[in-house]
């Protein structure tokens, strides 16, 4: 069947050819250059298991304290109108364009122990969240929150506000509406933006050991792990970012019916 408006310019389609094909070489050259006979031994390791367990246990925490956080957030962004909204939607994007190493250093300023919240922190309780498993949450949930907080907004304003407006009229609180009706309408979008979060926080390094530092079994995650590996053993970085690979496709493949979809 012919496309009615006519061919494509090759001037369109060559570089469309050549952006896919930098996206895609890199990823086949790693599967291609990775040690497969060594991949099982590789994969076994201690250190691979502790980084893999620390890295899935600390991204499962930071994307339910996005949830606890960044619905309420997604919800006031969505549903309500007040002065300086645009403003306040701004200042949650900024860690989406904030290098990974500024936010770590950012979080110190916050948290460390010389820190503004850090420094009455440790005076009181003699607690300091950086090079902490705490604090390799408290990354992750700072880099992962712009991500679910967007992703649910753009989920709530497509569950209209006519239901919401409709529940109001039948005596509903705002709560319960909330509750009962804008969620439920939501729910696709909500947990396809925490697994999206979620993918990121696992994959999140720069923030995290900056923030957190790199120590095995308490802050090593496992990009973590790779860029310590890279440097003394390149091979054992390969299997290891493979693994993170196959996360992201299993990721992918999770939400292909919301991102992947073909309108």
């Amino acid at each position: 069947m012919t496309d009615p408006l006519g061919r494509p310019p090759a001037r369109l389609l060559v570089p469309a050819v050549l952006g896919t094909l930098l996206l895609l070489v890199p990823l086949v050259a790693l599967v291609l250059s990775t040690p497969w006979s060594l991949l099982g031994e590789q994969l076994a390791s201690r250190e691979l298991r502790q980084a893999l367990w620390l890295s899935v246990l600390t991204a499962t925490v930071a994307m339910l304290a996005c949830l606890v956080l960044g619905l309420p957030l997604a919800w006031v962004l969505a549903r309500l109108e007040f002065p300086g909204r645009g403003l306040l939607r701004t200042l949650v994007t900024i860690p989406l364009v904030l290098p990974p190493v500024v936010a770590g250093v950012a979080l110190m300023a916050a948290f460390g122990r010389t820190g503004l919240i850090g420094k009455p922190l440790w005076e009181l309780t003699g607690f300091a969240l950086p090079y902490t498993t705490a604090g390799v949450v408290v990354a992750h949930t700072f880099v992962s929150l712009p991500f679910v907080v967007l992703a649910i907004e753009g989920a709530l304003r497509s569950a209209r506000k006519e239901y919401d407006a409709a529940a109001a009229t039948l005596g509903a609180s705002r709560w319960l509406t909330f509750r009962t009706v804008t969620v439920p309408l939501a729910m696709p979008g909500i947990l396809a933006g925490m697994m999206l979060g979620w993918a990121r926080s696992i994959g999140e390094f720069g923030a995290t050991i900056t923030f957190a530092g790199n120590y095995e079994g308490t802050t090593q995650t496992m990009p973590s792990l790779i860029y310590v590996s890279m440097n003394s053993d390149p091979e054992a970085a390969r299997s290891l970012s493979l693994v993170l690979l196959v996360f992201s496709v299993v990721v992918l493949v999770a939400l292909r019916d919301r991102w992947l979809a073909t309108p």
